[in-house]
């Protein structure tokens, strides 16, 4: 199906297009497909696999494809992991759009070659491997699309995801969204039809309420997409969400790289702030939602560990121009969490910042320092960083919380636990439960079970 026309041709919307394309171009090179292809977020025409880097694995029997079911690990700490991801299967959207608009809905479609690849508006975007790796066999994995069939069903099953969660000794999961969604809704709130855009995005928000939180409530901790394109429909979808029980709202890291307005521009993003401040939702933004770093010309697909090298330096930018966009200084209950970007450089922005203020006089201006600021209103998610936990105390123990990444490339199941043992053993044990545990269920106002771990 070819691509529609875009169906507003003013400067703003051919400005918007242009970032979006030229992203796109840059996603598609980070994952190993030629820059006609779509990748992480991509949107062009069919894939074209690129010599030796990419295999093909459909006609592979599925049993040969994966590990040994593992067993169930012992349980020494309580965990809830604020950084896993969902794969929407090709049901998600299913009578869940307006009739009117239910055929245009995203819908899965097989590629030549064998791939199960969204289709939305024209456009295919691809579930690349290392977003689906749970308990794949290494050598099996590569940088293709996978079908559903290769993988884990904890992917893409809610039921199947808790029985993973309880093989690894995991109380309770933040989800983010996947490829046909964008980590941050920006597939649906980038459409050409505003209307389709929209009916998306409360679509996705229906499937993970009725399909992953509304059977699990202790389990899964509700985090929802919005309409950030337009302030009165975000607003009011992040209250739909809020009056029904989620908790969490996932934005872009940095809106003006993928075409919304910078984050200084009040008239935009004001009513936004002030909705999601009233309804106590976290403002969740995962690294890589708005684009990852620019690989140098001829890198190839040196890109690709370049790219996952530079997560924090990703985080790190984008909690700097939050934190200076003087939102979480003028709403001192505005809650931001930076998720998969690690710890590591936090010590050393809380340095940098006392630096700036005390020999150059730079936020003279705030109430409080801007250190301070960052403390309060920002926490901070970490797989392990064995290297930095120990900067714990200067960031503040009570604002780090755990990740597992279920199911992509970096995450630590089905061995968290002895993760946090082998890195976090030295702890004491009430830090333990905090970072764990009780600081994601503070935060996210979520159930912890009766008995927590470590006592």
């Amino acid at each position: 199906m070819a691509a529609e026309e875009p169906r507003h041709q003013d400067a703003e919307h051919q400005d918007h297009e242009r970032r979006h394309h030229d992203e796109s171009n840059h996603s598609a090179s980070f994952t190993g497909f030629d820059p006609v292809s779509p990748g992480v977020g991509g949107r062009r025409g069919p894939p074209r696999a690129r010599g030796h880097d990419v295999g093909h694995t459909p006609d592979v029997p599925a049993d040969d494809l994966f590990l040994p079911e593992p067993e169930p690990r012992a349980v020494r700490y309580t965990v809830i992991s604020v950084d896993d991801h969902v794969v929407e299967p090709a049901h998600t959207f299913e009578g869940r759009l307006p009739a009117a608009l239910q055929d245009e809905a995203p819908r899965i479609v097989e590629t030549p070659e064998g791939h199960q690849v969204w289709e939305f508006e024209g456009q295919l975007y691809t579930q690349v491997g290392m977003n689906a790796v749970a308990g794949r066999r290494p050598e099996t994995v590569r940088l293709e699309p996978f079908r559903f069939d290769q993988m884990r069903p904890g992917c893409y099953d809610a039921g199947a995801r808790v029985r993973d969660m309880d093989i690894n000794g995991v109380w309770a999961s933040v989800n983010f969204p996947s490829m046909i969604t964008g980590f941050c809704g920006r597939v649906f709130f980038d459409a050409r039809d505003r209307e389709l855009g929209l009916a998306c995005i409360r679509a996705w928000n229906d499937w993970l309420f009725e399909e992953w939180y509304t059977p699990h409530p202790e389990r899964i901790v509700p985090l929802g997409i919005t309409y950030l394109a337009d302030p009165d429909l975000a607003v009011a979808e992040i209250r739909r969400n809020a009056d029904r029980g989620f908790t969490s709202v996932t934005f872009p890291e940095r809106p003006h790289e993928i075409g919304l307005p910078s984050l200084w521009d009040r008239s935009h993003w004001d009513p936004i702030m002030e909705a999601v401040v009233e309804t106590d939702s976290v403002v969740s933004l995962h690294v890589g939602s708005s684009g990852l770093t620019p690989a140098p010309p001829g890198a190839g697909m040196d890109a690709l560990q370049l790219g996952a090298t530079l997560f924090g330096q990703l985080s790190l930018t984008a909690c700097a121009e939050w934190l200076w966009s003087g939102y979480a200084e003028r709403l001192p209950t505005l809650k931001i969490a930076m998720s998969e970007g690690g710890i590591g450089w936090v010590a050393m922005l809380l340095d940098r910042l006392d630096n700036i203020v005390d020999r150059s006089g730079y936020g003279a201006g705030w109430d409080v320092r801007p250190a301070e600021v960052l403390r309060r209103n920002f926490w901070f998610c970490t797989i392990d960083d064995p290297s930095t936990i120990d900067t714990r105390h200067a960031i503040g123990v009570d604002h780090i919380m755990v990740e597992v990444d279920y199911p992509h490339g970096d995450s630590t199941w089905p061995d968290t636990q002895d993760v946090i043992e082998k890195c976090w053993g030295h702890i004491p044990a009430h830090e333990l439960r905090a970072m764990c545990c009780e600081n994601a269920a503070a935060l996210y106002r979520h159930p912890l079970p009766d008995h927590v771990l470590p006592r």
